[in-house]
């Protein structure tokens, strides 16, 4: 009898599901693209994490020739230089973690205290700019600005102190690296602030100011609470990321000089499995930083909600 209710309420749900696309079929046309784009370029390429256990050889079988278990991955935890491109990428993912995360929410913040609304469109307009540039764009703005001879030495020089080769000098990068980031993503990631911000019933403040609280109290027990679901799905697929650096900004602003700290797990897979041709060793590497990035979601997500009962599911 169980069986028969659960079949039945199946069915019912698939009626009600048909019924739905016939109803709505150009809302649901809508999604069809997407879905396919997520089949083909997202889903479809996970086959391919098969040469992680596989001995790939170019121009063979795209499933690869030999099974060879976890060889790969022993090669990689063996290899002293996986560690130190292991050691970098924490340590830019816990940088961009700690100063490109909160900025955003400091910055929405103070946009929502501005009164002034020409100058608050003024200043939202010109953070969000730096987003839509290139990362080649930005990459060669950043060399021609540190250059020996650019702006920022020839000010350093003017001031008496002796110039500084950044983009050679490992010590610098980290900070060249996180500043660009910073500069690069404040304004576009203050926009789901901004609009949570406008959510905040206004008659919440008008109690506050009742009861004589001042704007930092405001800020502290209204404001923030209210936006704490949209930080804490902020934050949890920030962790999700937290060991993918952005590639191709660390491809162009690094060289063999800056190896030392700037070499990430990202640019360590494509010059061994792309330059060097070791592709399933590369696939296997790759595919550990997913598994770690999996982790990572599943532990901040149920964290998440045991602490602020908001999560992602």
């Amino acid at each position: 009898m169980e069986a028969a209710k659960k079949v039945k309420e199946l069915k019912i749900s698939k009626n009600e599901l048909w019924t739905s696309i016939r109803k709505d079929w150009q809302l649901y046309s809508l999604i069809l693209l997407p879905v396919i784009y997520l089949i083909i370029f997202k889903y479809g390429p996970m086959f391919g994490n098969i040469i992680a256990f596989r001995r790939f050889i170019p121009g063979g079988s795209i499933m690869g020739e030999e099974w060879v278990g976890l060889q790969y991955f022993k090669m990689f935890l063996n290899d002293p230089t996986f560690y130190t491109v292991f050691a970098n990428t924490f340590i830019l993912a816990f940088l961009l973690l700690v100063i490109t995360f909160p900025a955003p929410i400091i910055f929405a913040l103070l946009l929502n205290e501005l009164k002034n609304q020409l100058f608050k469109r003024f200043v939202q307009t010109a953070s969000y700019l730096p987003h839509f540039f290139s990362v080649v764009v930005v990459a060669g703005m950043v060399f021609e600005f540190l250059a020996l001879n650019g702006p920022i030495n020839s000010m350093i020089a003017n001031l008496g102190f002796e110039k500084i080769s950044f983009m050679q000098m490992p010590e610098w990068f980290r900070t060249v690296f996180v500043s660009v980031d910073l500069w690069q993503s404040l304004g576009w990631g203050a926009i789901l602030y901004l609009a949570a911000l406008t959510g905040i019933n206004e008659e919440l403040y008008e109690a506050a100011r009742i009861d004589g609280a001042n704007r930092w109290k405001q800020t502290i027990h209204i404001t923030l609470p209210g936006i704490l679901p949209t930080i804490v799905v902020l934050l949890i697929l920030n962790i999700g990321n937290f060991l993918q650096i952005g590639f191709e900004k660390v491809l162009l602003l690094y060289n063999p000089l800056t190896y030392e700290t700037g070499d990430v797990i990202a640019t360590y897979v494509y010059r061994v499995g792309l330059e060097s041709g070791s592709f399933s060793y590369g696939t296997a590497i790759g595919l550990f930083e997913s598994v770690i990035g999996l982790v990572l979601v599943l532990g901040a997500n149920y964290l998440s909600y045991r602490i602020t009962d908001n999560s992602l599911w």
